[in-house]
C-alpha cells in the first residue's frame, strides 16, 4: 500500500470578521494560498488531480471549483466543496489522503477557506406562507433539546470539568504570549491584501482578561476565539510523486473523525484522538507536538487532560485565541501550523486534533 505525504503547506494571515480580508470574495481569499502552496511544492497546476476544501459559511454551489479555477487549475480538475462545520480543514486532509492511499489520485490539493465577513444571510421558508425568518446558525441535531449554542456548551463543559474561568484566562494569554514570540515564518503566511501577519494576536493579560464581556458563564470574549477570515492549504501526494522531490516530505499517518454526544462537542476530539493512536499504536508520550484547536480555551484545556498530552507541546506557536476562528479553515490551519513546526524540528510526531458542532470531532497525525 502506498503512504500519503504533505510536501507543503501554507494559509493566509487570519484576520477578524470586518478587517482586512472582508473584502475578498472566496475565491480571492483562498486561490493565492492554493497557488502558493502548489509553487513552493514545486508542483504545476497540470499535474493536480484533485482540490478538496472545507467551507462552512459559503454561498452555496461548489466552492473547491470557484477556487480551483480561480489558481489557474485545468479545468478537468473538478474541486470538492466539504462542510463538517469546524473540523472540515482537517478532514479535507483526511479525504485527500484516503485517495490516494486508494490509488484514486497521486496529487491532492487540500484545505479550507472561510469568509465570516462575507457569510450569505440565510432565512428559513415555510410551506404555509408564513413569512421567511433569518437565522444565524443551522441545526446540528435533530432534536432542539441536544442542540446546544456553541458558546452554552463550553460554559457547561468548564462546569462538568471543573475548569476554572481563572484557568481559562490564564490559557488565553499564553496562547498570546506565543503567539508574539513565535511569528509565523514567510514559507508558511502568505501576504494578502496588504496583511501580512495574524493581526487579531496581541500582549493580553489576567487583567485585560477580567474585564472582558461575559458571554456565557466564566466563557469571555478573552478567552473564546474571535471569528475570522483565513484560507490554508496543504498539498498530499503518493509516495511515487515524494520520492523524486527533494522538499521536507511528512508523512500523514494517521486520520479519524468520530463523533460523541452533540451536548458536549468540546470532548468530541478525544475519541478521534483515541482512534488515531488505535490504528499506529502510539500514544501521548510518543508525541512531539500537537495542534489542539483553541475555539475556547475551555476546549483545548479539556482534550489536553483529557488525552494527557504534555501542556508544554500544544500551540507552542499559539492557537485560535490568539489568531481567530475562520470555521471551515481552523482544521487546515492547525495542519499547516503542525507540518512548518515538525520542519522546523527536522524530526518528530505531531498531533493535529479540532471539535465540531454537533459532537464531532477530528484527529490526524504526522511523522517526519
Amino acid at each position: 500500500m502506498t503512504s500519503a505525504y504533505i510536501i507543503s503547506a501554507c494559509r493566509s494571515p487570519v484576520t477578524p470578521r470586518g478587517g482586512a480580508l472582508a473584502h475578498l470574495s472566496l475565491p480571492d481569499l483562498a486561490a493565492p494560498i492554493l497557488t502558493a502552496a502548489l509553487t513552493r511544492a514545486g508542483i504545476a497546476p497540470r499535474q493536480v488531480d484533485e482540490v478538496i476544501c472545507s467551507t462552512a459559511l459559503g454561498p452555496g454551489g461548489n466552492p473547491a471549483r470557484s477556487i480551483a479555477l480561480a489558481a489557474g487549475l485545468p479545468e478537468h480538475v473538478a474541486g470538492l466543496s466539504i462542510d463538517r462545520q469546524c473540523a472540515g480543514g482537517l478532514d479535507a486532509l483526511a479525504l485527500a489522503r484516503q485517495m490516494i492511499l486508494s490509488g484514486a489520485a497521486d496529487i491532492v490539493v487540500a484545505g479550507g477557506a472561510e469568509s465570516y465577513s462575507r457569510q450569505p444571510l440565510r432565512y428559513r421558508t415555510f410551506a404555509d406562507g408564513h413569512p421567511p425568518e433569518a437565522y444565524t446558525q443551522a441545526p446540528f441535531t435533530p432534536w432542539p433539546a441536544r442542540d446546544p449554542d456553541m458558546t452554552d456548551a463550553a460554559a457547561a463543559l468548564g462546569r462538568s470539568q471543573g475548569i476554572s474561568r481563572q484557568a481559562q484566562d490564564k490559557w488565553a494569554v499564553e496562547s498570546h504570549a506565543k503567539a508574539r514570540a513565535h511569528l509565523p515564518s514567510e514559507t508558511e503566511l502568505v501576504p494578502l491584501a496588504g496583511s501580512g501577519s495574524d493581526t487579531f494576536t496581541r500582549r493580553l493579560s489576567s487583567a485585560l482578561c477580567r474585564r472582558a464581556k461575559v458571554l456565557s458563564g466564566d466563557i469571555t470574549a478573552a478567552n473564546a476565539a474571535v471569528a475570522a477570515d483565513a484560507a490554508a492549504f496543504c498539498v498530499v501526494v503518493s509516495d511515487r510523486v515524494a520520492a523524486d522531490l527533494t522538499m521536507p516530505k511528512i508523512e500523514l499517518i494517521a486520520t479519524a473523525a468520530k463523533g460523541s454526544r452533540p451536548e458536549e462537542p468540546g470532548l468530541a476530539p478525544l475519541v478521534a484522538i483515541a482512534e488515531v493512536f488505535r490504528q499506529t499504536g502510539l500514544t501521548a508520550d510518543d508525541l512531539t507536538l500537537a495542534e489542539i484547536m483553541e475555539a475556547y480555551a475551555v476546549q483545548a484545556i479539556a482534550c489536553v487532560n483529557g488525552a494527557g498530552i504534555a501542556p508544554q507541546i500544544v500551540n507552542i506557536g499559539g492557537g485560535a485565541l490568539a489568531r481567530g476562528h475562520p470555521i471551515g479553515a481552523s482544521g487546515a490551519i492547525n495542519a499547516v501550523r503542525l507540518w512548518h513546526e515538525l520542519v522546523a524540528r527536522g524530526s518528530g510526531t505531531g498531533l493535529a486534533a479540532i471539535a465540531a458542532a454537533g459532537g464531532i470531532g477530528s484527529a490526524a497525525l504526522m511523522r517526519l
